[in-house]
């Protein structure tokens, strides 16, 4: 049962959470749980479309703390048990088996659909006890010494002054607080754009391999195929702005012409069908010169949000958010502005980030193709970059120095070929199919 909204004026409530997506749901259940007094607002009604459906195994351990696992195993969505890396010419595949990782503690978990995981996560919150206002817009915060205050909109456009101890901001990429205070930062080397769509009928690879994560890298772009449920399949190209402005900026074409141009996409939506129409989003990779302030934290995207290639951005959200109720739940039990629990919250976050900014810086270069697709399980480095991929934000010294050795086997790659140089040539004659992900 939740609350009324006459039970907030003029009472003040222990935390405000800003959007209702994975990490702030996550964050509000959470301190809910631990009978604290949470209002969320979403200025959206749930069920609603997003993308980013692709989860990470060690979301596993965060659905069982929140109670939600066992509902979301009834949903019926696609198992993911590895990730798929392919040449957009076919050439090149490999598969990578998350129970096959020597370092990997969690060994598979679930594809979905946004709209309906955001919402089951939204509405547990709710069952714990958070009071969600769907529709209702945050505007202006005001942080005083005892508390934080949120301009907000109602429905009817009615303007609202909230009241809470602390806030959470979980606002995704609109970056409420971030963009207020001027702390957003556009990654210089990833201004990226995507064209997607949902898909039905494109080909999958049988067994259990069919709920995978496939990557398909061409030269310069790369597409995502992400199974939703038994027959949608989410298809996205990403690739530079700039490339996309260059080539005409007309979403169906650069896409379809990107597509035709790779034997592996030709082939896996050959018997597809859009029923509706391709997508845009831009700006992807941003991130917050600051993550934490007196009574405020930032989680999820609206904390930074980097490149989708490796599926982070809803564990980080909800890894995230969990901390975050953890830094604010003490906070409200020691008293005070949360400064020195919301500034280890930062700290810890931002380790983590950077796990997964140097992943993703690399695999933009050549090298790192080369090394990742033709791995050598000598001293289990393959292992180590497969414990990353499954979740492993804050990885073990056996992971991290395994991890610093393949980065320097990249910079010697640029120089001497350790293993064979890639050919990202979209026809080549000796690649007419696709080979076996291995």
């Amino acid at each position: 049962m939740t609350r009324t909204d006459a039970s907030l004026h003029p009472a003040r409530a222990d935390v405000l959470v800003i959007g209702g997506g994975p990490g702030g749901s996550t964050a509000a259940a959470l301190l809910a749980r631990a009978g604290r007094r949470v209002l969320l607002l979403e200025k959206e009604r749930f069920p609603r479309f997003h993308i980013g459906e692709s989860l990470l195994p060690y979301n596993r351990p965060l659905f069982e703390a929140l109670g939600v696992w066992p509902a979301l195993q009834a949903a019926g969505f696609p198992r993911k048990t590895g990730a798929q890396f392919l040449l957009a010419n076919g050439t090149k595949a490999r598969r990578f088996v998350f129970r096959h990782g020597r370092f990997t503690r969690e060994p598979e978990i679930l594809q979905v659909e946004r709209a309906r995981f955001d919402e089951l996560l939204l509405r547990h919150g709710q069952r714990l006890g958070a009071e969600v206002r769907e529709g209702w817009s945050a505007g202006a915060v005001t942080v005083a010494a005892d508390g934080v205050t949120v301009q907000a909109t109602d429905p009817e456009g009615r303007p609202h002054r909230l009241i809470a101890a602390h806030l959470v901001d979980a606002s995704g990429r609109a970056n409420l607080t971030g963009n207020q205070a001027g702390l957003r930062m556009i990654h210089p080397r990833h201004r990226k754009l995507a064209v997607f769509g949902h898909f039905d009928g494109a080909w999958r690879d049988p067994g259990e391999a069919g709920g995978d994560t496939v990557i398909v890298r061409g030269a310069d772009r790369w597409f995502w195929l992400i199974p939703i449920s038994p027959t949608r399949t989410s298809v996205g190209l990403v690739l530079d702005k700039d490339t996309f402005a260059a080539e005409g900026g007309d979403a169906a074409e650069v896409f379809w012409t990107a597509v035709r141009h790779s034997a592996v996409m030709t082939a896996r939506l050959a018997g597809a069908h859009l029923p509706g129409a391709l997508q845009v989003t831009s700006d992807f990779s941003y991130f917050n010169r600051r993550l934490a302030g007196p009574r405020l934290v930032r989680v999820g995207d609206a904390a930074g949000f980097m490149d989708p290639i490796f599926s982070a951005g809803v564990y980080l959200a909800m890894w995230s958010g969990r901390l975050a109720a953890e830094a604010v739940q003490a906070a409200l039990s020691e008293g005070g502005d949360g400064g020195r629990r919301f500034a280890a919250y930062e700290q810890r976050v931002r380790r983590a980030q950077r796990v997964y900014w140097r992943l993703v810086e690399h695999y933009y270069t050549t090298p790192f193709m080369e090394l990742f697709l033709e791995p050598r399980h000598r001293l289990d480095l393959p292992a180590a970059v497969l414990a990353v991929l499954a979740g492993d934000l804050e990885p073990a010294w056996p992971v991290r120095w395994r991890l610093e050795l393949f980065y320097l086997l990249v910079r010697l790659q640029r120089h001497r070929a350790l293993v064979p140089r890639l050919d990202f040539r979209p026809t080549p004659a000796h690649a007419p199919s696709l080979p076996a992900a291995r």
